[in-house]
């Protein structure tokens, strides 16, 4: 009878199968996951990604529709025309300003901030502001008309309509006297866009930004329109301007 030697395995029974390793169920069948909606039925069910929200769109741009500036000037219905001098282009009145139907004249150049193409676009915003200029006391009434133009302007969310009709609005306010008193009923209609790119600045770190040289930079061109609104507008300015931009800082009271 032979010896066993120390360390040996014990004799191996016939018919007896090695032992198998089983791999993780995970690895032997793959599933394909599916992508459905949030709070539904098949959200709650294994292998399952839910599809994150849409994106909102607050800043995306809406497209520009036919304008009535565009159709009078093609029509040539406006007493203007197109000079050229050293400095650049400029309008040719065919008669003085100060005789001019600002109820019928001055909505349809402010309807024209939507345009975007020349020479439209350049009647339109030198137009606005030769009127505004020597409007006086024309322009008060004419206000309630002129909002629809500019909340349609301020709602194409054009980085460049936005900074032109801030500018415009700037120049609407100082224009007469208690024309930044009229605006105040009308902030909801006006402030809604600028709360949205208040804080649109441009972080340039050390490098030079020159938009605000040329003041297009929209957060800039934001705030100085609402404390011009602010100033111009009386002693209920402030609370309404607060009201529709709660991080609007006064500042007068300030």
């Amino acid at each position: 009878m032979v010896a066993e030697k120390d360390g040996s395995s014990p004799p191996k029974l016939t018919g007896e199968r090695p032992p198998q390793q089983q791999q993780p169920l995970g690895q032997l069948r793959r599933t394909k996951q599916q992508v459905t909606d949030g709070f539904t039925v098949k959200a709650m069910m294994r292998n399952t990604v839910v599809r994150g929200p849409p994106v909102a769109g607050a800043f995306k741009e809406r497209p520009t529709k036919p304008t009535a500036f565009r159709k009078f000037y093609e029509r040539g219905d406006f007493p203007i025309a197109l000079e050229h001098d050293t400095r650049g282009n400029k309008i040719a009145w065919k008669v003085e300003i100060e005789k001019l139907d600002y109820h019928h004249y001055l909505p349809l150049f402010f309807d024209g901030l939507c345009e975007m193409t020349f020479p439209y676009e350049f009647f339109a915003r030198q137009g606005i502001h030769d009127m505004l200029e020597h409007g006086g006391n024309k322009i008060l009434p004419v206000i309630p008309q002129l909002i629809i133009p500019i909340k349609n302007a301020l709602n194409l969310r054009n980085r460049q309509v936005i900074c032109i009709t801030l500018k415009v609005l700037q120049h609407l306010v100082v224009s007469a006297d208690m024309v930044g008193e009229a605006l105040v009923p009308y902030y909801r209609q006006i402030l809604p866009i600028l709360n949205i790119f208040k804080n649109m600045n441009v972080n340039s770190g050390d490098g030079i930004d020159y938009s605000q040289q040329k003041r297009e930079n929209i957060g800039d061109l934001i705030q100085e329109t609402l404390e011009a609104f602010e100033r111009y507008g009386g002693e209920d300015a402030y609370i309404n301007i607060k009201y529709m931009v709660p991080t609007y800082q006064s500042c007068l009271l300030n």
